[in-house]
Parts: C-alpha cells; sequence; structure tokens
C-alpha cells in the first residue's frame, strides 16, 4: 500500500470520527435536555428566586436568547451560539481534521469537565411589565387646545411654537389611528423646531410625550455618522425608541423620536474632505423620515453578530427635530437687507439689527444656505420657531409652571419644616442674572443653586427657624435673606406645600 494511499484512508477515518464526535455532542445536548425535562424543580427554582440563565457564550440571558440548551457542570448555551458551533464545525474556514494531528493542540472534551463544578450561570431577572398598550382610538385623542392648555402648564411663552405643535401631533395621531384603506393618504407631519438655546424645544417635546403615553427617545445628532464610519449608524435613533418601548415593536412603531443638535449634521462649507458627519447623514435620514421597514437590534444600539434584529416601520413614528442654528440669524438678515432702498418707502438697513424676533422670518431657502439639503427640508413640512426669553419670561418661568425651580426649593425646605419666599426683587435681579449668562432657562438653576447652598446647609442646624425670605439685596451680595424664627408658642410646621 504506497503512502497516499494511506493517508486517504486515515482522512476517511478522521471524516468518520469527526461525524461520531458531533453525535456525541449533539446527544450529550438532547441527554441535557431530558434530564431538564425529568427534574422539573430546577424550573420552578428558577421561577421562585427571580434570577433566569444566561448563555455561557454570549452572556445574554434566557428572555432575550430564548429557551437555553443545558449542558452538563451547569453550562447552558443558547440556541444560536449552539448553532454557530455546528456551522463552524462543517462550513468553517478551518479545517478541523488536520487540527486534531497538529502538535500543542488540545480539544476540551466534555467529560473532562466532569470534576469540574462551575457555578451555574444565572443573571436577576427583570420585572416583566404587563403590556397594556393598545391601539389608538381617535375619540380619545385630546383637541389641540387641550393639548396647548396642559403644555401651558409646564411651558411659560412660545404661545406659536405650542400652538402648530399641537396642531401637528394631533393630526399625526389622527393619521394612525384612522388608517383609512381608500386612495387617499395622509402624510406624516414631521417638525423642525428652531430656537436658541434654552427657549424649551427639548422641555416641549417631553412634556408633550408624557401627555400623550407614547414612548420617546431622545438622541443627539452629533454622534450619528454614515455607515461604516466610526459612531452611532442612522438606524441607532430607532434601536433607541425600541428600547424606550420596552422591546415592543407596535408601541414603538407609534412613539416619538426627538433628535436634537440637527443643526450639526449641516453641509460642512468650502471643505474638500468627505463630509461622513454632514450631508451623507441627512441623505441617509431620508428613508427615515418618509417612512420605510428598518432592521435594528434588539437590546443594543450597534449591530453586531451575537444581537438579534428586528424589523420596524417608520410610517408611523413622528420625527421631530431640533437646533439652535447658530449664525442663521445673519442668513436671514442679509436676505431681508437686500429690499432695502433709497427713497421714502425704503426700509433701513440697520431695521433688522436690533429684531429679537428675526428667527421667526426663517423660509427654506435661508435653511437650505445654512447647509440643510431641499430633500431633508422636504421631509419636514412643519417649522416652528421659538423666541429668545425676556426678563419677563425669566421670572414667570422662576414661579408659574408647575414644577416651576422655587417650588422645588419651597418644598425641599418644607421637609424641614421650614417656609421659602422670594420677593419680586430677587426674582428680577435672577432674571437679570440669567440674561447675562446667555445660556436660556438653564442658567436659572445655576444661579439658584450658588445663592441657595448656605441657606441649605445652615438651615438644619437650627430647629427654630421657621421662615426664610430671599430678597434682592441677598442675590445681588449687599445683603442677607430675612430669617424669621419660630416662636415659641408657634408649633411647627406639619405640612407644607408648595402651590
Amino acid at each position: 500500500m504506497s503512502d497516499h494511499d494511506f493517508i486517504l484512508l486515515d482522512e476517511d477515518d478522521k471524516e468518520k470520527d469527526t461525524e461520531n464526535a458531533k453525535t456525541d455532542v449533539t446527544a450529550d445536548a438532547a441527554d441535557a435536555g431530558r434530564k431538564q425535562e425529568v427534574a422539573p424543580s430546577d424550573k420552578k427554582d428558577d421561577k421562585e428566586d427571580g434570577y433566569e440563565k444566561i448563555c455561557f457564550m454570549c452572556h445574554r440571558p434566557e428572555s432575550v436568547t430564548g429557551k437555553m440548551i443545558d449542558l452538563p457542570n451547569h453550562i447552558t448555551v443558547c440556541p444560536d451560539c449552539m448553532q454557530k458551533s455546528f456551522d463552524a464545525m462543517t462550513s468553517g474556514a478551518v479545517d478541523l481534521n488536520r487540527l486534531m494531528n497538529i502538535p500543542g493542540v488540545q480539544f476540551l472534551n466534555m467529560s473532562d469537565l466532569e470534576n469540574m463544578q462551575p457555578k451555574p450561570q444565572k443573571i436577576k431577572k427583570k420585572k416583566e411589565k404587563p403590556k397594556e398598550f393598545h391601539q389608538i382610538d381617535i375619540r380619545k385623542i385630546p383637541a389641540p387646545h387641550k393639548i396647548k392648555a396642559r403644555l401651558d402648564e409646564y411651558v411659560v411663552g412660545q404661545e406659536y411654537a405650542k400652538k402648530a405643535m399641537s396642531v401637528a401631533v394631533y393630526n399625526h395621531y389622527k393619521r394612525v389611528a384612522a388608517d383609512t384603506a381608500d386612495d387617499i393618504e395622509i402624510e406624516k407631519s414631521n417638525m423642525l423646531m428652531i430656537g436658541p438655546t434654552g427657549s424649551g424645544k427639548t422641555y416641549l417635546v417631553k412634556t408633550l410625550a408624557r401627555l400623550l403615553d407614547v414612548p420617546l427617545a431622545i438622541t443627539d445628532a452629533t454622534s450619528l455618522t454614515e455607515a461604516g464610519y466610526i459612531g452611532d449608524d442612522i438606524e441607532s435613533v430607532v434601536s433607541k425608541l425600541l428600547a424606550a418601548a420596552d422591546n415592543d415593536v407596535e408601541k414603538a412603531e407609534q412613539g416619538i423620536i426627538f433628535i436634537d443638535e440637527i443643526d450639526k449634521i449641516a453641509k460642512k462649507r468650502n471643505s474638500n474632505q468627505r463630509d461622513v458627519s454632514g450631508e451623507s447623514v441627512q441623505q441617509g435620514m431620508l428613508k427615515l423620515l418618509e417612512g420605510s421597514e428598518v432592521e435594528v437590534p434588539v437590546g443594543a444600539n450597534s449591530k453586531n453578530a451575537m444581537v438579534p434584529l428586528t424589523t420596524v416601520n417608520t410610517k408611523n413614528i413622528l420625527f421631530i427635530c431640533g437646533g439652535a442654528f447658530p449664525d442663521l440669524e445673519d442668513i436671514i438678515r442679509e436676505r431681508l437687507q437686500k429690499k432695502t432702498s433709497m427713497g421714502f418707502n425704503a426700509e433701513l438697513k440697520d431695521k433688522y439689527q436690533q429684531d429679537k424676533d428675526i428667527l421667526s422670518k426663517v423660509t427654506v431657502e435661508d435653511l437650505r444656505k445654512f447647509g440643510m439639503i431641499p430633500e431633508f427640508l422636504g421631509r419636514l413640512p412643519v417649522i416652528l420657531t421659538l423666541k429668545g426669553l425676556d426678563k419677563d419670561m425669566y421670572v414667570k418661568i422662576l414661579k408659574e409652571p408647575k414644577n416651576a425651580i422655587l417650588k422645588q426649593y419651597q418644598k425641599l425646605l418644607a421637609l424641614d419644616e421650614v417656609r421659602l419666599d422670594f420677593d419680586e426683587g430677587a426674582l428680577e435681579a435672577i432674571a437679570e442674572k440669567a440674561m447675562e449668562k446667555d445660556t436660556g432657562a438653564r442658567a436659572l438653576r445655576a444661579i439658584i443653586e450658588e445663592f441657595m447652598l448656605d441657606i441649605m446647609y445652615e438651615i438644619p442646624k437650627d430647629d427654630n427657624i421657621g421662615q426664610v425670605i430671599i430678597t434682592r439685596e441677598y442675590i445681588e451680595g449687599t445683603g442677607g435673606p430675612i430669617i424669621q424664627m419660630r416662636s415659641s408658642s408657634q408649633p411647627k410646621l406639619e405640612s407644607y406645600s408648595a402651590n
């Protein structure tokens, strides 16, 4: 017999051995499954102790992967990893037959694990929330005036933005609930919100989602890049909405996605480099805004071989894009000043220089010059503009909304049985300081936090303090707050609610 014949026979024997090994692994898995069925007490224990099994290879819980395959010595493997192991043995690039004879290469045998007793891999179960989501009923959708009335309770000013948003959302969910089968198809009312920082764009969307009780995903456009580059894929915005809906696809398909900092994906001017985070991101978002079926990972933001995918239809998802659009005012003024000329009816060149409401005169052409592509703007038919805050609006924001900043601090001190008041001069002084920072309503919290630090530190020391009044002099640094002590005949405050 020749050497060549001997090699052929040896390879045939190895193939038989490999097939026998596969049969043994399958048999072991089947035996483990039968053992699991014979001993139902283990299942009962898993359910009672609130833990679930996790895969030995990919570490995903059983609630995500499906029923686990139990192997000896408390090893559990998900069906995906088991199938991938079989695929690697049959069609992998590595020839296992040749690896068997390589010196120094050893394969793990299940019998070798008999003396090893690893602890069973388990993870605490998440409490399953009962799914109470139903199809939207047209009769239960609040009318636009009711939506705006609820927004008025939380957001000060911005009357046009609240009115336009209420109508757009009402029409959108009427479209979702109607789902008519006739020839008339209502298009989506995606919105573009333009306003300076701190004017209430994100707060409006959060309040709206809480009012309608629909899942909301808030994401940032600055992290989005073209597919294949470092950063988040464009489909990641849909995966965040799916996570907000507890991985319920039907609920997620009727949610709201708010994409903040949308002005950061404008086309880069005078750049010869590839724009992977600008115009290409706008083009990639077109299909999402229009409505299409997108494959997104379940339980993760990025697609991975170990993460299962599901299909989400974005046809009924309401997209709201917001941004500050810096330097957009200059583009608007440049367009408006072209109308100026000489004569009795001519407009002065400095007419629009001091106009604080210049953003309300924005047009699609101005946004196109800013760097937004026409196809992207065409899929955002509703354009809202928010005004910058003035002194009176700052004062109202401090005290009027349901969860106003002053009411929050009044409640904190009420827990120490102390009453907190602000006089009008103090509110005006805080508003003036906030206007100097030029960061919108966010500056109010920072200013009050600074001046309330000493008060919140000193008050718990003395149980006799009954009331604290913040004055303008204290805010301006020329005086201190008025502290009134509790008289001996006056009992402690039993309860106090900030109204």
